[in-house]
Formats: C-alpha cells, sequence, structure tokens
C-alpha cells in the first residue's frame, strides 16, 4: 500500500467514519476497486491529507462545491462528517448563502433541504 493510500485510508477514516469506510469497502468489486483506489488516494490521501486549510474549512468547501455542481448525493454524507471536521450547522448555512449567490438559489435551496433532513437523521436540533 502506497503511503498516500494508507493516509488517504486513515483520513478517510477519520473523517466519513470507521462504519461508512467499512460499508464501502467491503461493496468495492474488482470493476470498481480501481475508482475507489482512485478516490482514496487523490481525494483523501491528496487533497484532505494538505493541512494547508483546516478539516472544518475543507467540510464547508466541499459541502458547497457538491451544491454549486448539484452533486446532491453526497451532501448528506459530507453533513455527517461535519460532526467529526467541527463545521457547525451555522458554518454549513454560511457556505450554502455562498452556492445561493454565486452558483443558483435552486441548488443551494436543495442542499439546504438535504442538510436539513440529514441534521435531523442525526438529532441535532436546527
Amino acid at each position: 500500500m502506497t503511503d498516500r493510500k494508507a493516509d488517504g485510508t486513515r483520513i478517510r477514516r477519520e473523517v466519513l467514519g470507521t462504519e461508512h469506510v467499512d460499508r464501502a469497502q467491503a461493496q468495492t468489486t474488482g470493476f470498481d476497486a480501481p475508482f475507489q483506489d482512485l478516490i482514496t488516494e487523490g481525494a483523501w490521501g491528496t487533497v484532505w491529507a494538505s493541512d494547508a486549510i483546516s478539516r472544518r474549512e475543507r467540510s464547508m468547501l466541499t459541502l458547497a462545491l457538491l451544491a454549486a455542481l448539484g452533486n446532491f448525493d453526497e451532501i448528506p454524507m459530507h453533513i455527517r462528517a461535519t460532526a467529526r471536521t467541527g463545521a457547525s450547522p451555522e458554518d454549513v448555512r454560511e457556505a450554502l448563502q455562498h452556492v445561493a449567490i454565486y452558483a443558483g438559489v435552486p441548488r443551494a435551496n436543495r442542499a439546504l433541504k438535504l442538510a436539513h433532513d440529514t441534521y435531523a437523521e442525526m438529532g441535532i436540533e436546527l
């Protein structure tokens, strides 16, 4: 295992939680294993491993980018990750305010609903 993959696996577990990573790894097949390696090394072992900005800031950026680009499927996962990164619901709300202005109200509106529902599932009152 490369250092980047080992670091990526560790950071992915720290941010997303061991249960999530274990489920993803258990579902990995020969078909998608190269993709899992790519995101583990690239996203987690390179981008998330950088200490240039905090994990809190990285969470806010990730959620804003997912919403701005309309990649809504991963928003609940990254909302759940905020419990480990330190991004508060207020931080997320502010990031999504930026999405509304710079990328469009419909995308921010959808992301806010997903965030609201996910926080409710987490037992976090808003």
